[in-house]
This record gives structure tokens, C-alpha cells and sequence, in this order.
């Protein structure tokens, strides 16, 4: 077995025995599954499947304030959309901006850092003082603010929120070259002449993989609170696409008489915040070299 395949199985075996971490992992494969196939019905299948195995998540045609029940398990909002479908449908922006914009935080940010942290000198102070200067802002405030002045829509959304958090991989990209750096393969690897380029992203970055997923895993559940937080002040994707944190917003009014409205995207929020965070806390764990066979969540 490969060194790197061995490297797998073990950090595998070492996840799984966080039963929380597993639990976690099953919450957001599933969510995960519904925002894909949400995404393919509404962008090349024109809602068929959402409206063959329930009910369209944009036709205003039952009663309006409907509570729950076995026909609309979810109850219908103040136009008579069924509630379910919806939320179902909100997965698919969620798991969308989630996902894209910790990808371009993390393609713009690690490699600043990883260059930072390697090569050192003036060329560290600028890029670091730079990834400073955005985290004097408050980062849903910054998102805010990035959104207003690019527009409202979900690409803008993703833009700002992958901005935001590009400081938080370059900062930790930065700590691991740092100490990858003084590792005996990348002394081997000057000394046979490779280039700096070569070494940095040869060398350094892929060795500084691990921190980075782990960030990554914990940032996708910061970024699904930061767009749920942006559609219900009304900055984020516009109506008629449904979103958890629009429909939050939406419900908000109706508390008392329908707080299902908010009830149910509000724990879809939650559960899936929740699941990231626990695969984020497993990562952490099966990824530390040190022997953390005696830990149990």
C-alpha cells in the first residue's frame, strides 16, 4: 500500500471513531445531495422533479397560512407555497455559496499565505498587512458592504463572502509554511536546485493541505450563516428563489400566528451549521499527527 493511500485509510479509520464527526458528515452529504439535485431540477429540468414527487416550491395555489399537516408537512406561507418545498429548494443556494465561495477564498488565499510564510522578507510584511487591513473589518459587515456596492445576486454573494474569508486560509497557509518550511525534504529539495516556485507549490503547499481542509470545512458553515444573514436583510439571492435566510426573514412577521415560516428554514439553518461544524471538529482530530487514539466525542 502507497504511503499516501496508508496516509488515507489511517486518517479515515481515525474519523470514523468520532460518532458525532460520522453523524455530521451523514447531515451534510444529505443536504449536500438535496442543494445538487435542487440545482440540476431548477436550472435543466424546470422544477419537474420537486413537482412530481411534491409540490412546486414557487406555485402560490393553496391556502394561505396553512398550519402543518399530512398534506403540507411544513404548513404554506402567506402566499400558499408549500413551506417543504422550499426549504428543500433553499438548500440549493445554500450548499452553492457555501462551497464557492470557500473555494475561492481558499484559491486566493493559500497561496498568498503559503508564499508569505515561505518566502519571507518585505514580500511577507505587504501580503500580510494587506490580509490585515481586511480583518479590521468585521466580516459580515465587509460582506455587507461588498454586496451593496457590487449589487444583489447570488454571484455577488459568493464574490463578497469569498473575499471575506480569503484572510482566514492566508493567515493559517502562512503558520504551516512557516513550519513546513523547516522540514528535511524541503532543505533536500534547495539543495538539488529546484526553484522557489517548484518548491512552494511542490513542496510546501501540498504539505500544507491538512489545517487548510480543516478551515475549510469549519469556514462553509460560517458561510452558510453569513448568506442566510445577507437574504434576510435582503442583500442576498432575490425573490422568487427561495432562500433559508429570506424565508426567515419572511416569517418573521407571522411569529405568533404561523411560526412555522421561520421554524422550519431556521432548523435547516441549523442542522446543516451543525453538521459542518462536527465534520470540521472530526478533520481536526483524524488529520492531528499526534495519537489521538484515546479520544472519543
Amino acid at each position: 500500500m502507497s504511503t499516501a493511500r496508508s496516509r488515507r485509510v489511517r486518517v479515515w479509520r481515525s474519523f470514523r471513531r468520532h460518532r458525532l464527526a460520522v453523524a455530521g458528515l451523514v447531515v451534510v452529504a444529505f443536504v449536500s445531495v438535496v442543494g445538487v439535485v435542487s440545482f440540476v431540477d431548477d436550472a435543466f429540468l424546470d422544477n419537474a422533479i420537486v413537482t412530481t414527487l411534491w409540490y412546486s416550491p414557487f406555485d402560490p395555489r393553496f391556502a394561505v397560512l396553512a398550519p402543518p399537516s399530512p398534506a403540507h408537512p411544513f404548513g404554506t406561507d402567506s402566499l400558499g407555497r408549500d413551506v417543504l418545498a422550499r426549504t428543500v429548494y433553499g438548500a440549493k443556494v445554500s450548499i452553492q455559496v457555501a462551497v464557492t465561495a470557500v473555494v475561492v477564498a481558499a484559491v486566493v488565499g493559500a497561496p498568498l499565505g503559503i508564499v508569505a510564510g515561505y518566502v519571507g522578507g518585505t514580500v511577507e510584511t505587504v501580503l500580510m498587512r494587506l490580509v490585515d487591513v481586511l480583518l479590521g473589518f468585521p466580516a459580515l459587515v465587509l460582506a455587507i458592504g461588498l454586496v451593496a456596492a457590487l449589487g444583489f445576486s447570488l454571484a455577488n454573494v459568493i464574490v463578497a463572502l469569498g473575499v471575506v474569508y480569503v484572510p482566514q486560509f492566508a493567515r493559517i497557509a502562512r503558520s504551516s509554511a512557516l513550519s513546513v518550511s523547516e522540514e528535511a525534504y524541503v532543505d533536500a529539495a534547495r539543495a538539488m536546485g529546484y526553484s522557489r516556485t517548484h518548491i512552494v507549490f511542490r513542496e510546501v503547499l501540498p504539505n500544507s493541505v491538512s489545517p487548510l481542509l480543516v478551515q475549510a470545512s469549519l469556514l462553509m458553515a460560517f458561510a452558510i450563516i453569513a448568506e442566510a444573514s445577507l437574504s434576510f436583510l435582503g442583500l442576498g439571492v432575490q425573490p422568487p428563489t427561495p432562500t433559508w435566510g429570506q424565508m426567515v426573514a419572511a416569517g418573521s412577521g407571522y411569529l405568533v400566528s404561523a411560526p412555522w415560516l421561520s421554524l422550519f428554514p431556521g432548523l435547516a439553518i441549523l442542522v446543516s451549521v451543525l453538521g459542518f461544524n462536527l465534520v470540521g471538529d472530526g478533520l481536526r482530530d483524524a488529520l492531528d499527527p499526534r495519537d489521538v487514539s484515546e479520544r472519543r466525542f
